[in-house]
Formats: C-alpha cells, sequence, structure tokens
C-alpha cells in the first residue's frame, strides 16, 4: 500500500506475525462480511462465522442480499468486529456441499455459538482469503504495526 507505510509480512521486525490476525480471526464472535452488488453498489452485514483451518465459513439465508451479491460475484471482504485491533481479509467465497468439509464447520459453529446450522436453510460459505491486512490502532508506532499478507496468486 505505496503511502501507507504498509509493509508485507515479510519486510522486517515490528511486523505482526499471521498468529496474531489467526487468533483475532478465530476468537471474534461478530463477523463483518462486504459484498458487492450485481449494480457495483457495496454491501456489509453483521454474521456469525468461524475461522477453521486457515479458512473463513459462514452461512446465510439463499435470498439473502449477501446470497445474491455472491451468486454475481464471489469476491468479499470479512472483518471480525474489533476495530481497534482489525483484520481485514480479502477473498473468494464459495458454497459448499461438500459433507467433509461442512462437517467440521458444522460442529465448529454449534460448539462457537450453541446452534445447530442446518444447511437445508441457506447456502454455507467458504472464504479463501487472497490477502489480508491488520494493525494495531493503538500501538505508539502504528505504522510499525501495519502488516499485509498475502496467499496464493495475489
Amino acid at each position: 500500500m505505496p503511502g501507507y507505510g504498509v509493509l508485507d509480512a515479510n519486510s522486517g521486525a515490528g511486523l505482526l506475525p499471521w498468529s496474531w490476525a489467526a487468533e483475532r480471526l478465530s476468537n471474534a464472535r461478530n463477523y463483518f462480511v462486504s459484498t458487492t452488488r450485481p449494480n457495483g453498489r457495496p454491501h456489509t452485514m453483521p454474521v456469525w462465522g468461524v475461522w477453521l483451518d486457515d479458512v473463513f465459513f459462514f452461512s446465510t439465508g439463499r435470498q439473502s442480499r449477501k446470497a445474491r451479491n455472491l451468486a454475481a460475484s464471489p469476491d468479499c471482504v470479512v472483518c471480525p468486529d474489533n476495530a481497534e485491533e482489525p483484520v481485514i481479509l480479502e477473498g473468494v467465497a464459495e458454497e459448499i456441499t461438500d459433507d467433509s468439509v461442512l462437517r467440521p464447520f458444522i460442529d465448529a459453529y454449534k460448539e462457537k455459538y450453541d446452534w445447530q446450522l442446518d444447511p437445508s436453510q441457506g447456502p454455507l460459505y467458504v472464504v479463501r482469503p487472497r490477502v489480508a491486512f491488520a494493525f494495531i490502532e493503538n500501538a505508539s508506532d502504528f505504522p510499525g504495526s501495519a502488516t499485509r499478507w498475502t496467499f496464493g496468486d495475489e
């Protein structure tokens, strides 16, 4: 991010380790998922979700704005609800139907929220990260904590 002083996670000392970001993704109760409407307008809504095996899982209603947006464009942004230590995850959402992938997510969701997901009630998604950003808002050296990670072909 030229002009912002955000370095790649491998660029130097003082940057946040990926384990810091993964902990926040795992421990959050609520997340914001941002998608894009077919006409280009943004859409953001809170969801419950699970960070598991380095990917983010969530569900929504089949006719929800999120589901309709993701059907048109699977690119999205996921952020845990802590704005003082934000993690901004850009990725691609994919609807999952494979029981071997669904079962660990459904079990983890039940443990986390004490709520039994029913896959027949709406799509379940996995978001595979492409790039992530994080920082500590109240750090004495904010630019020194701002970190970027890239995954895959980003």
